[in-house]
């Protein structure tokens, strides 16, 4: 059975807290992605900050770049693609059924999000093993670690708010306008 399609803001008119909660996370990932994570002090002459994008860029030039596109999908285009696809079953038209298998696919790949934070923390645990180095963690790692909680806050949100369902707005009805 094909019907009109609505979105989830549509059927639940007042909830606030899944659109500001995108909007938020999308702010926190947007100044969690340039915002240093790290900064790496060797032997007092040498310091340098490291942010996601930098460290990107950085393991591209330096030839490592199996290992720049695996921090670039997990930790830029992964979260990306997360919260555009939020944006979409929040704010798009589509019937339930297409919406519960959206949300199933999100949930699947939901469970490696974390993975981007792991990366980093691998990182800084790997520099500090290094006796000439000290690295210290920065304001961008907890920018971004709230990016990715907030994320699967809203996520998780947004999934409740679909399984419950609701009813859609009420169908317009030229015909009563006519009649009028």
């Amino acid at each position: 059975m094909t019907g009109p399609y609505y979105s989830l803001r549509e059927i639940h008119p007042r909830r606030w807290i899944a659109p500001l909660g995108l909007f938020a996370a999308s702010v926190l990932l947007a100044f969690g992605l340039y915002v240093p994570l790290l900064k790496i002090e060797k032997m007092v002459f040498w310091e340098n900050e490291y942010s996601v994008a930098t460290g990107v860029f950085g393991l591209w030039d330096d030839g490592q770049w199996v290992l720049a596109a695996i921090v670039f999908f997990w930790s830029v285009a992964f979260p990306i693609a997360k919260l555009a696809l939020l944006y979409w079953i929040w704010f798009g038209k589509m019937d339930p059924g297409q919406r519960e298998r959206t949300l199933h696919r999100l949930a699947v790949l939901g469970k490696w999000s974390m993975l981007d934070v792991y990366i980093v923390a691998v990182l800084i645990v790997a520099a500090k093993l290094g006796p000439v180095a000290d690295v210290t963690p920065e304001f961008g790692i907890y920018v971004f670690g709230a990016a990715v909680v907030l994320s699967m806050l809203v996520t998780a949100h947004i999934e409740r708010l679909a399984k419950r369902g609701g009813e859609p707005p009420p169908p317009e009805n030229d015909d009563a306008e006519a009649a009028e």
